[in-house]
């Protein structure tokens, strides 16, 4: 396919309450969408790195910048047959995963459509049907987060995430845990933790969770690997893992046992499919995380998790969880009790709203 044309959008989504995190609170997300044009067809991407470089060094306006200026005019004019062939023309510019990710991510929905397969056939999964599991941030009070993971155990969500912070940690999870024995619960901390707590992390230990995410910093293998070594409850990397080379140090080094994947936070689908099959031939599950990406991101994030070796319910959440109203229709809704269901169309399924787009726009460039 022939890149004929790029359009780029830096938006803004306002929550319906902030989002708290050991990182910080945002009250709207930042995220950057990708419409490619090849062969009288279009592919629509997405990436959401937030507004402020608190996650990853990457925030939403740089994302927008580098690709407006440097990564969107490498493609132009090439012919990309596959997203190897993508990454292969972006590789000379050093990291800037998300903003790799927004490019390979709508070259995908663009391939798909190409071939008339939705999206998650084109990537190679077979079951259309992805579990989903319940996830909370910092709260206001304890008795208000143990009433909300009530509600979301009775309603059948397979699995509690917690965010863990400095103020917000141990005595918070004992709590839950103190109610809900049995239920399955892992905690985000966020690189908001070092090395020096590992007595923190050898307390944790005794209220069998599932995984620990991230303690350690945001770019840490080694540190991890030797926190790892001391605990029986397994650690599960998200930020440290933003290519196919930290993923071969994180295992080399058993740094982990469980991996979060974003296709953001690793450079696109492209980098994704490989890091999952990495995981899978060295033991070590997968799992598919989010950036609270409107319903096109997301479905992006769906469709990795129907392939194999993703075995933990993903980070997908219904539009109304965090938003009024979706930037991207159809918004993201539950078929059954924490499942969604991905569409059989050809492509990933969703779609910008054009008037939504408009008005929530920051900045738009246009490249032919």
């Amino acid at each position: 396919m022939r890149i004929e044309s790029i359009e780029l959008f830096h938006v803004r989504m306002p929550l319906k309450e902030p989002w708290r995190t050991a990182y910080g609170s945002d009250s709207a997300i930042e995220t950057v969408l990708v419409r490619m044009q090849a062969d009288g067809l279009e592919g629509w991407g997405e990436s959401s790195p937030l507004a402020q470089p608190c996650y990853s060094p990457e925030y939403a306006g740089g994302v927008f910048a580098v690709v407006r200026d440097i990564f969107a005019p490498r493609l132009l004019g090439k012919t990309i047959c596959s997203g190897e062939e993508l990454q292969n023309e972006l590789a000379i510019y050093k990291g800037n995963p998300f903003a790799k990710a927004a490019l390979d991510t709508a070259w995908w929905d663009l391939h798909a459509r190409s071939r008339g397969l939705p999206l998650y056939k084109a990537l190679g999964g077979t079951n259309p049907v992805v579990r989903a599991g319940a996830d909370f941030g910092v709260g206001d009070s304890e008795e208000q987060l143990i009433e909300r993971v009530g509600d979301a155990l009775s309603s059948g969500a397979p699995r509690i995430k917690l965010k863990f912070a400095p103020g917000w940690d141990l005595p918070v999870l004992r709590k839950v845990r103190s109610r809900f024995p049995e239920a399955t619960i892992h905690i985000d901390c966020n690189s908001g933790y070092r090395l020096e707590d590992e007595g923190l992390f050898r307390e944790i230990d005794e209220l069998d969770l599932a995984m620990i995410e991230q303690p350690l910093r945001y770019d840490d293998i080694a540190d991890h690997a030797a926190l790892q070594s001391v605990l029986q409850t397994p650690i599960c990397l998200d930020e440290s893992i933003n290519s196919v080379e930290r993923t071969q140090q994180a295992i080399r080094l058993g740094a982990c046992r469980w991996v979060n994947i974003k296709p953001g936070r690793v450079g696109g689908l492209t980098v994704a499919l490989r890091i999952r099959a990495l995981c899978e031939a060295a033991g070590i599950g997968c799992w598919v995380g989010g950036m609270l990406e409107s319903a096109l991101g997301a479905m992006h994030c769906a469709a990795l998790a129907t392939l194999p070796n993703f075995t933990y319910p993903a980070d997908l959440f219904p539009t109304s969880r965090f938003y009024a109203v979706d930037l991207s229709t159809p918004e993201i809704a539950f078929s059954r009790p924490w499942e969604v269901e991905l569409p059989e169309q050809p492509g990933v399924g969703a779609r910008p709203d054009a008037e939504r787009l408009k008005d929530w726009c920051v900045a738009k460039a246009v490249l032919r």
